[in-house]
């Protein structure tokens, strides 16, 4: 069984409360914490090897000390809490249950960046969550946790919840900069990078729900007691948002030494697929990264039982892997259309491209025309190269990662799945009716023998 660190408590009744919370020991990481030197906070994390939880794993520690600090300027800290990926939802579940382990990490982090006012930067769908938080806030106030002079210590720290729009965009951390500070939500051009040029132009660092939370058990623990959880450069542990054709859908805490398939078919957990079906695909880390099908999945193209983790999902770069991202595991079996599917995700990607760049207001549209002229039996074997060219043409040319975000999938179910996309364009009517099936993407991979 995996190590809790985050979700140890989550089921403790009455945790969501201040009291519940401190008498499990809560708050002791900011005790921890006022007795340490910031720098030496930030040496801690870097320590511990935590990488960023809301996509990209850029490390934690690290970009801490890229803050700016000059003399006079005021520094911020601003959670992303605007958890908008498909298929992502563990951000959600650590604030509606267990609030009081963001805010304490929040605090901590405060301390260790000299921010004085920190901002919760929350989804707009998210609306009764913000409730939950603020009402949080307050009580660790009231209990000298936040405000002036904290536990005598002379640091004072304000945090604020911010309600976003309903806006995907704002994820990306300079759009949610730009619509903190009450303008539309468009991304940056960088550099000026945030921890440069941030929240009104002051040094800003930006970080994951996840992220902050992970702070409070590094503290209580030790920086290298929790390196020692997990396995490589993939450290302690992760929160799994595993939905789909799946007995067990929910949030799973894991320590990243776990192979998929122990994830997926354990009654530990997701209990495997209902119905006696098979795998035949998954998107390990939320929409936006590769598609695999289910023999890439289990095993590396390499022939090794694949694990989850960062180093072992992203093994064979996207020609045969996929990335860990927000950690949004989304099953599919052996009845599901990944034609279908893919043109799902081109339409949500077309409606929240901000449109500021061109490859991507306007290749994000013809993907979405072209995947659903194939899903509906009206597509030519020429658009499925035509699809090809239009995500090359959108990948790594946009200010922001949403016009990768929006090619990859496309590039990956074509790169996987190019037959069932040109049984769909020669079989226009049997494809309204059936689907494709299984078929060989389950095959055991032939791994060439070293002479």
């Amino acid at each position: 069984m995996s190590k809790k660190l985050l979700l140890d408590k989550a089921h403790v009744p009455g945790i969501r409360s201040y009291e519940v919370y401190r008498r499990e020991g809560g708050y002791r990481s900011v005790e921890k914490a006022f007795k340490m030197q910031p720098a030496d906070i930030v040496e801690e994390v870097k320590k511990s090897g935590l990488r960023g939880r809301g996509g990209a794993g850029f490390p934690t520690g690290m970009k801490w000390s890229f803050l700016a600090k000059p003399e006079g300027v005021s520094r911020y800290l601003v959670c992303n809490a605007d958890e908008s990926e498909p298929g992502t939802f563990k951000d959600r579940y650590l604030m509606e249950f267990i609030p009081h382990i963001l805010i304490e990490g929040m605090i901590v982090s405060s301390f260790a960046l000299g921010s004085n006012t920190s901002y919760i930067y929350i989804r707009g769908e998210y609306d009764w969550i913000t409730d939950i938080l603020e009402e949080a806030i307050a009580e660790a106030k009231q209990h000298g946790w936040l405000g002036k002079n904290i536990l005598g210590t002379g640091f004072d720290c304000e945090m604020y919840v911010q309600r976003g729009a309903g806006a995907y965009i704002c994820g990306e951390e300079t759009a949610l900069l730009e619509s903190l500070e009450g303008k539309r939500g468009n991304p940056r051009i960088k550099p000026p990078f945030p921890a440069v040029k941030g929240l009104w132009d002051c040094p800003t660092v930006v970080n994951n729900v996840e992220t902050l939370a992970a702070i409070v058990p590094i503290i209580n623990e030790g920086g290298e007691e929790y390196a020692k959880i997990g396995v490589g450069r993939s450290t302690g542990t992760k929160l799994i948002s595993a939905c789909g054709n799946i007995n067990k859908p929910g949030i799973y805490e894991i320590d990243m030494t776990i192979s998929v398939e122990e994830f997926i078919y354990s009654d530990e957990y997701c209990g495997g697929i209902p119905n006696g079906k098979r795998l035949k695909a998954c998107i390990p880390g939320g929409s936006s990264v590769p598609i695999l099908p289910a023999n890439l999945l289990l095993t590396t193209a390499k022939g090794e039982k694949r694990l989850m983790n960062y180093e072992s999902l992203s093994d064979g770069g996207f020609a045969t892997g996929s990335m860990m991202g927000s950690g949004g595991f989304i099953v599919l079996d052996e009845d599901q259309c990944v034609v279908k599917h893919t043109y799902t995700l081109a339409r949500f990607y077309r409606h929240e491209s901000c449109g500021q760049c061109s490859p991507c207001r306007e290749g994000t549209g013809w993907m979405e025309k072209i995947l659903l002229n194939i899903e509906q039996g009206k597509g030519k074997m020429s658009d499925i190269d035509l699809l090809w060219d239009i995500q090359r043409k959108i990948e790594g040319n946009t200010i922001c990662p949403l016009g990768d975000a929006a090619a990859w999938p496309v590039a990956a179910a074509i790169r996987h799945f190019r037959d069932e996309f040109e049984w769909h364009v020669n079989n226009p009517q049997k494809c309204l009716t059936e689907n494709y099936g299984l078929a060989h993407y389950a095959d055991a991979i032939h791994v060439p023998t070293a002479v």
